[in-house]
């Protein structure tokens, strides 16, 4: 028998606790112990490890957030914090951490594993910004809350004929304006990994108001461009009134979609049954329909590419 710690870390995302009810589940099935750590890495230094049971993730697969909460943590950041961590872990007799998160969570759990914890990670982002997989837990429903917005978005602006730039999460990486922007039908995206044509945006907001269109949406994602900037050269060169609507944290808020509790589920099983393994440092993730096991350096070092024949799809489609 091992004992299994797991820890949600970062920003949260749907499906983090169908994540957790995996991990749970699975390693009391195969006769481990599993405690849960509150509130991420930070609750490693205070100390907030409590056992896990089957009744410790009932009636939790289809809520949002995380049961176990989740921080950022600066101690994690500096090596004296790194050390302390492994310490209080090896006093706790932890023989396998999982930790699901993003990008800078995973790089806290490659930074333990070098000084002797084994570790698993599970990309829970809803930015989708993790090269080594397609398809991160909560990505999907926060496609869906955006594409929502959207259309209530569209309604009110069909109403006062008006155009509205959205914009939305996902830092460096456009996954979530590209996907949402097919899914909602928008007539321009601008994204971090496709230089910005602006004079293009203008040209499709000036046809859609001379063939009589009463709308017009423009996704963005966040630190690209100052929205507001942006919404007074739209009026200024197209003479139609523009609104900003900043979505923020009501992206990462809801239950999760069907898609992100599947592959929370399965990526949960994944990670306890990795303590099997030889390897010390593992990702997890979705990559072509299927379970990836990769070692998490590499996982961390492989770039994040942006689907060009999906953008492609996007512009034909919103002539």
């Amino acid at each position: 028998m091992s004992k299994i710690a797991v820890l949600t870390s970062g920003g949260d995302s749907p499906g983090m606790n169908a994540g957790i009810r995996a991990v749970v589940r699975t390693a009391i099935y195969d006769g481990h112990e599993v405690v849960g750590i509150r509130d991420g890495y930070c609750g490693i230094f205070n100390g907030l490890f409590e056992e896990m049971n089957l009744s410790s993730v009932a009636d939790i697969i289809h809520r949002g957030g995380t049961i176990l909460g989740t921080s950022r943590c600066d101690r994690m950041e500096r090596e004296e914090g790194i050390e302390k961590a492994v310490e209080i872990l090896q006093e706790n007799k932890i023989d396998l951490l999982i930790v699901l998160g993003g990008d800078g969570s995973m790089r806290g759990a490659l930074e333990l594993s070098k000084k002797g914890i084994r570790v698993a990670t599970l990309p829970a982002t809803i930015d989708n910004d993790l090269g080594y997989q397609e398809e991160s837990i909560g990505f999907f429903t926060a496609i869906d809350t955006i594409t929502e917005a959207i259309g209530r978005i569209r309604d009110t602006s069909s109403a006062h004929n008006r155009g509205n730039i959205v914009e939305v999460m996902g830092r460096k990486c456009g996954d979530l304006a590209l996907y949402a922007g097919i899914a909602g039908g928008a007539e321009s995206i601008l994204v971090p990994e496709i230089p910005m044509d602006l004079e293009k945006v203008m040209e499709k907001v000036k046809i859609g108001k001379n063939r009589g269109k009463r709308h017009h949406i423009i996704l963005i994602t966040e630190d690209l461009i100052d929205a507001e900037d942006l919404a007074k050269k739209v009026e200024e060169e197209t003479g139609v009134v523009t609104r900003v609507t900043v979505l923020g944290y009501i992206q990462r808020g809801g239950n999760p979609i069907i898609k992100d509790r599947i592959n929370a589920s399965i990526l949960g099983e994944a990670a306890v049954r990795s303590i099997k393994d030889e390897k010390t440092a593992v990702a997890l993730g979705i990559y072509k329909g299927r379970v990836r096991t990769i070692e998490l350096e590499e996982a961390l070092s492989i770039k994040k590419e942006i689907d060009l024949g999906l953008y492609e799809t996007m512009q034909i489609l919103s002539i």
